[in-house]
């Protein structure tokens, strides 16, 4: 990545997602099931890596879960729809 993209996408040349620490990274392994697996495949059209696809989906799940632990809730709207749906982890 050159610094020029780095400007435009919030990471730096590295690719490392700015605010992170140096050394801060933490290596694992994960099993998805073959939703996840899917899932995953499906957002890669998007050009993002596939560390930063998971990065960000536990950054939003841990957002959305720490909005429910403290008593509020997450809502969403399909579009063309004008009904809210309560979002809910089981």
């Amino acid at each position: 990545m050159s610094k020029a993209d780095a400007a435009v996408t919030g990471r730096s040349h590295d690719g490392a997602a700015y605010g992170d620490a140096p050394g801060t990274k933490e290596r694992v392994t994960v099993n998805l099931t073959g939703k996840g697996a899917a899932a995953l495949a499906e957002l890669g059209r998007t050009g993002d890596s596939k560390t930063d696809i998971i990065n960000r989906a536990l950054s939003i799940y841990e957002y959305f879960e720490r909005i429910i632990r403290e008593g509020g809730a997450v809502y969403v709207r399909e579009r063309g729809s004008e009904e809210f749906i309560r979002v809910q982890f089981l």
